[in-house]
């Protein structure tokens, strides 16, 4: 008996829908990794994308532990020499919420074109309202 391999067309994709209020960044994000890659279910493949869709609702309601909140730096380069940029968590929050936790996501996901691949199945809406109610998704609690 071989071990079995999932193929591209058998994969069948649920779509999921995640409150993101009051949870702690990284636990949620741990979690959402996992089902954008398949790691749920039991016909997970590391070469094919098996995952799963998630919608992140409520992204600015997100908490972390400690002082992240002052403390917590997300950085970012122009590519042109002394062109590196940093931002706290607190001013990223009010700008754009839905970054931090698809920053958060994708270090936890595959750096290759199978995790680029993945992301896209991430959806994050700043608020409780999401354009995706035609694809039926299923309140997952974490």
């Amino acid at each position: 008996m071989s071990t079995y391999m999932a193929k591209p067309d058998e994969v069948d994709r649920q779509w999921y829908v995640v409150d993101a209020t009051d949870k702690t960044l990284g636990r949620l994000a741990t979690r959402i990794a996992e089902i954008l890659r398949g790691k749920h279910k039991p016909i997970y493949t590391p070469h094919i994308d098996t995952g799963d869709y998630v919608i992140v609702i409520n992204a600015e309601k997100i908490k972390l532990t400690g002082n992240k909140w002052q403390q917590k730096k997300y950085y970012r380069h122009s590519g042109y020499p002394g062109g590196i940029k940093e931002t706290t968590y607190e001013k990223l929050v009010q700008k754009k919420p839905e970054f931090i936790i698809e920053k958060a996501v994708r270090g936890m996901i595959p750096h290759n074109k199978l995790g680029r691949q993945m992301i896209k199945k991430l959806k994050v809406y700043s608020g409780p309202e999401h354009p995706h109610q035609a694809q039926q998704p299923v309140e997952l609690e974490l």
